[in-house]
């Protein structure tokens, strides 16, 4: 039997933590109040968690063309994206995929705690981007 890869383990916790907020708030909270009750919960189960990360997105010449807010950075290496929808549409996808992208990061979920039932989605990417 083998090891679990620890990027998996990390977004099981993170989908059992949104499972007992959603449970616990249910639905029709602003975006904000699930990100910070996200944040507290993983944080006091002793998980890295950056809120409102700034990143910088970049041209193909290394020029700075503006700034990104990445709610939620787990562990430094999970790009969590919350909402508060009734459904998650294709531009919070392309949202997430874009941070993904701007961050160098292959793992992201989207969590929508906006309906009656919790919605999680992963996502990765793999790429190779120039480093600045």
């Amino acid at each position: 039997m083998t090891a679990k890869d620890p990027i998996f383990e990390l977004c099981d916790k993170v989908r059992e933590t949104a499972f007992s907020l959603h449970s616990f708030l249910r639905h029709g909270h602003k975006e904000m109040i699930y990100e910070n009750g996200m944040a507290h919960r993983l944080r006091n189960q002793g998980i890295d968690v950056e809120q409102q990360l700034v990143l910088q997105v970049f041209d193909a010449d290394g020029t700075v063309l503006g700034d990104l807010l990445i709610e939620l950075m787990i562990e430094g290496e999970l790009v969590i994206e919350v909402k508060a929808a009734k459904v998650i549409a294709p531009g919070h996808t392309a949202q997430l995929l874009g941070y993904l992208r701007a961050c160098r990061k292959e793992h992201g979920l989207i969590i929508n705690f906006g309906a009656p039932e919790l919605e999680i989605r992963k996502y990765i990417i793999s790429q190779e981007l120039p480093s600045f």
